[in-house]
């Protein structure tokens, strides 16, 4: 018998660098270029197959303009996971992800939860972005404070447009949580 799990993860970073394309192309949505502004959180569901366990994905896209900071907090509430997202384009908001983890972790209700950081828009990548070197090193230095929490930060170059690791970002958070959730390292309440 399969086992079901219901994984309430959050997508987080700064403003127009992906997260609402990355969601939409992991739900078979495909690519649109231009999207409207999410206004404070929404959300969405999402079922598959990861392995031999069946994951109800439920996905909170935070709107990443700083306006809306003060209200974010609340929607982080239960998070058992997050992809943590900049553009690589962008090396401002690769430099905001300090900020929007340690957000996530003060308000989501169970402390330091598995997280995932994604280079977006890799398809755009020039002598100006942010590098895979650069990324994989922030993981590797955040992985040296999670490790006694049971998981290590994974990087991952992302793009939405081409479709580059889309499912494999959403299906390792998910199968971490799962992991987790197994071994008792994180509670379900």
């Amino acid at each position: 018998m399969t086992k079901n799990y219901f994984l309430k993860i959050s997508l987080l970073g700064d403003g127009a660098v992906g997260k609402t394309s990355l969601r939409e192309r992991f739900m078979g949505r495909g690519f649109r270029k231009e999207h409207m502004m999410t206004i404070g959180a929404d959300f969405a569901s999402y079922e598959r197959m990861i392995g031999d366990y069946k994951a109800t994905f439920q996905i909170w896209d935070m709107a990443g303009q700083e306006t809306f900071q003060s209200i974010r907090s609340r929607f982080f509430r239960g998070s058992m996971g997050a992809l943590c997202v900049f553009d690589v384009t962008r090396p401002d908001s690769f430099m905001n992800l300090k900020t929007w983890i340690e957000e996530l972790w003060r308000h989501n209700g169970r402390g330091v939860i598995p997280i995932t950081i994604l280079g977006n828009k890799a398809d755009l990548r020039d002598n100006h972005s942010v590098s895979v070197q650069q990324a994989e090193d922030y993981a590797r230095a955040i992985s040296q404070h999670t490790k006694k929490y049971g998981f290590e930060v994974v990087y991952m170059d992302t793009s939405a447009k081409e479709g580059l690791n889309v499912e494999r970002a959403f299906d390792t958070l998910g199968l971490t949580i799962i992991e987790m959730l197994q071994k008792g390292n994180l509670k379900i309440g």
